[in-house]
Parts: structure tokens; C-alpha cells; sequence
């Protein structure tokens, strides 16, 4: 088993030489037998060991049994060790952590597995840490993958489920992952090493142990070498997985950061492959949330939708205080933060304002040509004794220079404005009358001459 270990390790570069590994130990068979099995290794493949130990203050007085454990296994099992060439290699230093998970989870209002979960990782991150470890090793087994693809099976899964348990994410590597739970029993055995059983392994009331006593048994003896063949099928699963993540990573660099949010084209979106489409959304969602999030498939199919629909000012609520909106060919993902008010105020002549989630600056000079655009133009200096800016008004009118007058609303229409932007865009009031409208450009009665003085303004939006 050992051979097997290190040739998994090295065909999977999962311990570069010279890297510093924290091996989690709960004291149970398989964290035992991956904590014994790195210390064999650790002389043959170049890197450095530390243990942890988390108690999650669950099972009161079984797992204080289990802390004292891990504590003794590791100064009586893990001491410096000898090498054949004269060598030393110190001991194996342990580094323990407990957390209150039941009243976490309460506060939380998150069930007790997840929350433990989040805790025990949240120690093995600070421990690495303070080991100066690079590398975190926990004890998840083909076993436990096999029960994993199994599970995700049963409740519904795409090839990112089905692909099982990576062997490597992030810093967090499992080098048994082709080790069966027999070969960790048989091991223990012959090694003559004590473990400790957790209680709550033997109960049929959690969904893995039913996988574990009534379904995989049968399964194995049904079809012998099963879980070897599940571990071979789920390589070919995640071989896939990353092909078709190769392709929607190079749709999802499409998008462009807009608005504290991220913007693409919709109709990339939607002329791209269903199983393409949905891993760009996903890709783009782990942007935006700062990390790959377990996106549901009921809100990639949502995204979907507003990019194949034809309303182009849609919108749908997302996990994470999030909405994704169609800004007519555009799918926009923003934080979920309501648009900053509008209020009425001066703007200085010259000087900078900042109103709402817009940053105007007002300039004097001598218009010369320049084209008037949407967001920087030039009004005329001597027919503006004052300028305020001001949300929209309904019935507000409008008119650019050399078009026909209608009204703002219209006009934004006309120019593609998302819904949600219209009321927040500042319109430029000159004594009850309209100079600009940001978005829209200067109202043909106020743009500037070319050769007159003028206030030059560009309208930015604010950070």
C-alpha cells in the first residue's frame, strides 16, 4: 500500500520535493493510516510533515478520548527517525484547535455538518500557517470518493459531481485516494497500529453510512473491483470536466468589469453549447463572489433564460447578494446594492461634484468643434448663469442638436439605457429648463458655438 501511495503522489505531483505538509488526524482509521503512511514517505520524497487536530466539541467526552489520542499517537508513533545513512529527521510536531460547531451552526442557522466543516478548515488554514506548511493532507480514501460520486448520483449531478473528490484543490491534496477502506484495515493490522471509532460512524441515520452499509457492499458484490472501476471512470469524468472548462473559460474572458459587477455580450451566452454556456456562467459567478461558489443549477438555468429571452431590461435575484440584469444585448452581473439615490444639487462652475454614483467635473474653455457625445459635452458659458443636476421628472423634454424634440424617457429608450440606470442618470436643470442629460449629451438650445467660451463637462461613474 505504501508503493501504491507514493506512485499515486508522484503521478499526480501532489508533494513537490522540498514542500512542508500538515496532515489532518482525526484519529480514526484513515487519518492514522494517512498520517503514518507521510511519515514512511517523507524521507523517500523530500518534504517536511506536521499533524493537526481539530475538535469539534460534538461528541463531549469520546472526543476529548480522541484529542488525548491523536496527542499520544503522535509522540509515540511519529518521534525523530533514523535514516539508513546516519541522517536524523525530527519528530512530527502536532498543532490542536477546538471550536464550539453546535453553537456556531446556531448562529449561523447552517446545519451542524456544513458548519463543522467550515471550522475544521478554517484551523487546518491558520495551523498550516503557523507550521509554514504549503500543503494540507487529509484522509479521504477511493471509499469515500466512490460514496461521494455515489451521493451526488442519487440527488443529481453533472460531470463535476460525478468526477468524485479532486486529488489536489487548491492547497489541499489527497494522497489516499486510491486506497480502499479494506487496505486501510488491512494495513492498521499489519502495522499494528490502534485507531480511534467515532460512534456516529456506525449509525444508518446519516445518508453516507447508508451508502457505506447497504448499498456499497451489494454493489461490490455484484460487480467485483467496483470501487476500482468507479475510481477510473471518475478520472475519465473530471478528464472531460476540465476539457469543456477549458472551452468556457475562454468564453467567460470575454467579459468586461462594469459597474463594480462584470458585463458580456448576450448573445454569446446564449449561441454557446448548453454544457459550455452554463460553465462560463458558473466561472463568471466564482469572479464575482471571490471563489468558485457551488452555483445551483436552478440559477445557471435562470441565466440562461435572460440571455436567450428578448426582454432587455430582465432581471433575476442570484445567491450572494447579487442580480443579473439584461441591459438589452448585455448581461450584467452587479452586487446587489440598489442604486444610490439621486438628489437635487448645485454644480459648481467650475469645479467637480459627485451625485449619486456619477463624478461630473466642469471645465471652462473655448469650444472649438469637438464632437458632443453622450457622457462629455460642451455647453454654451453665457446661457448658463447656474446649473443644478436632478433625477429624471415625468414629462421631462428633450432636444439634441439637429433632432426633433420627445421626451427624456423616450429619448433614453432610443439610446439603449438599461431600465434600472434611467432614474439615476443626472439631467443638467438651468432655471426649470434642460441643459444635458448624462447619457444622452447637450439639449440643442444650450450646446455650444464653436469659438464661444464653454463649460466643458464629462460625467464619469464614481468608484
Amino acid at each position: 500500500m505504501l508503493r501504491q501511495i507514493e506512485r499515486y503522489i508522484r503521478e499526480q505531483d501532489l508533494i513537490p520535493a522540498g514542500s512542508r505538509v500538515l496532515c489532518a488526524v482525526s484519529g480514526g482509521a484513515d487519518s492514522v493510516v494517512l498520517l503514518h503512511a507521510l511519515y514512511q514517505l517523507r524521507s523517500k520524497l523530500g518534504f517536511t510533515l506536521a499533524a493537526a487536530h481539530y475538535n469539534h466539541l460534538l461528541r463531549g467526552a469520546e472526543a476529548d478520548r480522541d484529542a488525548r489520542f491523536v496527542a499520544q499517537f503522535v509522540q509515540l508513533c511519529c518521534g525523530r527517525q533514523h535514516l539508513s545513512d546516519g541522517s536524523m529527521l525530527p519528530a512530527v510536531p502536532l498543532f490542536t484547535g477546538s471550536g464550539d460547531v453546535a453553537a456556531e451552526a446556531k448562529r449561523r442557522g447552517s446545519g451542524l455538518e456544513e458548519t463543522a466543516r467550515d471550522m475544521r478548515y478554517q484551523f487546518l488554514q491558520q495551523a498550516a500557517r503557523e507550521a509554514g506548511a504549503d500543503l494540507i493532507a487529509t484522509a479521504h480514501t477511493a471509499s469515500d470518493n466512490v460514496e461521494t460520486i455515489l451521493f451526488h448520483l442519487a440527488r443529481g449531478s453533472g460531470l463535476r459531481g460525478l468526477g468524485g473528490i479532486l486529488p489536489r484543490r487548491d492547497n489541499i491534496i489527497r494522497p489516499l485516494l486510491t486506497v480502499s477502506r479494506s487496505q486501510v484495515e488491512d494495513y492498521l493490522f499489519r502495522q499494528s497500529l490502534p485507531h480511534m471509532e467515532d460512534s456516529s460512524n456506525a449509525s444508518d441515520l446519516y445518508t453516507r453510512n447508508r451508502i457505506r452499509h447497504q448499498i456499497l457492499p451489494v454493489l461490490e458484490d455484484i460487480a467485483p473491483g467496483f470501487f476500482a472501476r468507479m475510481a477510473e471512470t471518475a478520472a475519465l469524468l473530471r478528464a472531460d470536466e476540465a476539457c469543456l472548462t477549458g472551452l468556457a473559460q475562454e468564453l467567460a474572458e470575454r467579459a468586461v468589469s462594469q459597474g463594480g459587477g462584470l458585463s458580456i455580450e448576450a448573445g454569446l451566452i446564449s449561441a454557446a453549447p448548453e454544457p459550455i454556456a452554463s460553465r462560463a456562467l458558473r466561472l463568471l459567478l466564482g469572479r464575482l463572489w471571490g471563489g468558485d461558489q457551488n452555483c445551483g443549477a436552478v440559477h445557471l438555468n435562470a441565466l440562461l433564460r435572460l440571455c436567450r429571452g428578448t426582454d432587455p431590461s430582465a432581471e433575476v435575484c442570484l445567491p450572494h447578494g447579487t442580480n443579473a440584469r439584461r441591459a438589452y444585448d448585455r448581461l450584467l452581473l452587479v452586487p446587489r446594492l440598489g442604486p444610490i439615490p439621486l438628489e437635487r444639487a448645485s454644480l459648481p462652475l467650475p469645479g467637480t461634484l459627485c451625485c449619486g454614483s456619477w463624478h461630473i467635473v466642469c471645465q471652462p474653455e473655448e469650444y472649438c468643434g469637438q464632437s458632443q457625445s453622450p457622457w462629455e459635452f460642451w455647453l454654451e458659458q453665457g446661457s448658463l448663469p447656474a446649473l443644478e443636476t436632478r433625477p429624471r421628472r415625468t414629462g421631462d423634454r428633450f432636444t439634441p442638436p439637429g433632432r426633433l424634440g420627445k421626451t427624456v424617457k423616450k429619448w433614453m429608450i432610443e439610446a439603449r439605457l438599461p431600465r434600472f440606470q434611467r432614474d439615476v442618470l443626472p439631467v443638467f436643470d438651468c432655471a426649470g429648463r434642460i441643459a444635458a442629460v448624462a447619457g444622452l449629451g447637450p439639449d440643442q438650445a444650450f450646446a455650444a458655438q464653436e469659438g464661444h467660451r464653454a463649460w466643458h463637462i464629462t460625467v464619469t461613474p464614481a468608484e
